[in-house]
């Protein structure tokens, strides 16, 4: 029987890779940015420092150009976009 789950499924599958860098390298940056948001200065600006990494990130994830992204949305809301249409903003 095997110590770790990935590696029994490595053993069966040998098509499976063995390094989780692929994995670990996109998530690097999101681990030291949660880590800066410990300097935030309070409670409050630790959470507003954690949504924006993760609008941040994931933007990335997807292909997306952060600030692109945020200055649209940010420009939209300021004119007035319709709370009821907020579903709009994440296309």
């Amino acid at each position: 029987m095997c110590c770790r789950a990935g590696l029994c499924v490595f053993l069966k599958d040998g098509r499976v890779e063995l390094d989780s860098n692929v994995v670990e390298r996109p998530i690097r940056p999101m681990a030291l940015t949660r880590k800066n948001a410990l300097f935030a200065g309070s409670d409050g600006g630790g959470q507003h420092w954690a949504v924006i990494a993760s609008l941040v990130e994931t933007c990335k994830l997807n292909g997306v150009e952060p600030h692109a992204y945020l200055s649209d949305v940010l420009t939209r809301i300021a004119e007035g976009h319709s709370n009821r249409r907020l579903d709009e903003l994440l296309s």
